[in-house]
């Protein structure tokens, strides 16, 4: 079963016109499955935010289709996306003093009503998505006097109290000390949504990723599983750096160590 498919897309930044730009999306194909976690990796300003940005209906692509479960999602409306993909960015959102666990309910939102208030049934998956983030104790704080760390953790509960079939992250772990880089990551794979996330540490979508897609100048150029994607070749090629790569001597993935030159 699959989650998300993005096939052929191309996408211009306004006022780009057709000139060659480093952000253009071109021809760019990917496939989530329903349960798997895939990491987009590439240099900076390859393309990836504009990827995820077509992925949960922020920038509308000049061609191709968004399918989430075989429904175009440029074809639905914003509040049935909202029901169904759950976006977490680099960039928090301005609280005006709310706290935080009024933050985490407003992924409430797009399954209720107008003037709906809060239900028992809306304040229970509150709590438990503030649990599953290791904030539980923390509802009453707020928002804005968090740490990054914390803030980022949050911005996940409010994605987790969406009830979504599909996660979006774009460089989830940027605010993160590694303690909690990990525990984030650990909790996305032991959740089992399907998930297409944006990777800035390549060590870390090698241990986390199902697969990983390689975007460059707005080009897919390589898919498949950690060992398979996360070559010398392709690092030398894409992201102009040499390295060593060996299996980790505790877990069955590639391990990266980067060659600094003297």
């Amino acid at each position: 079963m699959t989650a998300l498919t993005l096939s052929h897309l191309a996408w211009t930044p306004l006022g780009h016109g057709h000139c060659h730009h480093q952000f253009q999306l071109r021809d760019a194909t990917l496939q989530v499955g329903a349960g798997e976690f895939v990491g987009l990796i590439g240099p900076n300003g390859s393309g990836k935010t504009s990827l995820l940005r077509c992925a949960y209906r922020f920038s509308q692509p000049e061609a191709g289709e968004v399918k989430l479960d075989h429904h175009n999602v440029w074809k639905q409306s914003s509040r049935w996306c909202a029901q169904r993909i759950a976006v977490v960015l680099q960039e928090f959102p301005d609280a005006f003093g709310l706290t935080v666990q009024e933050v985490v309910a407003m992924g409430r939102t797009p399954h209720k009503g107008l003037f709906d208030g809060d239900s028992h049934e809306d304040r229970r998956l509150v709590i438990e998505a503030l649990e599953a983030v290791g904030l539980q104790g923390f509802g009453d704080h707020a928002f804005a006097t968090l740490s990054g760390g914390e803030k980022q953790r949050v911005i996940l509960a409010r994605a987790l109290a969406q009830q979504p079939q599909l996660l979006i992250l774009d460089e989830p772990t940027n605010h993160l000390d590694p303690r909690y880089q990990l525990q984030l990551l650990q909790l996305i794979k032991r959740l089992r949504i399907g998930t297409l996330a944006s990777i800035h540490d390549l060590n870390l979508a090698a241990a986390f990723c199902d697969r990983l897609y390689v975007i460059d100048h707005g080009h897919i150029v390589a898919s498949g599983t950690p060992k398979e994607v996360l070559t010398v070749t392709l690092l030398r090629d894409v992201f102009g750096v040499q390295a060593l790569i060996d299996e980790h001597p505790l877990a069955a993935h590639p391990r990266i160590t980067w060659i600094t030159q003297p």
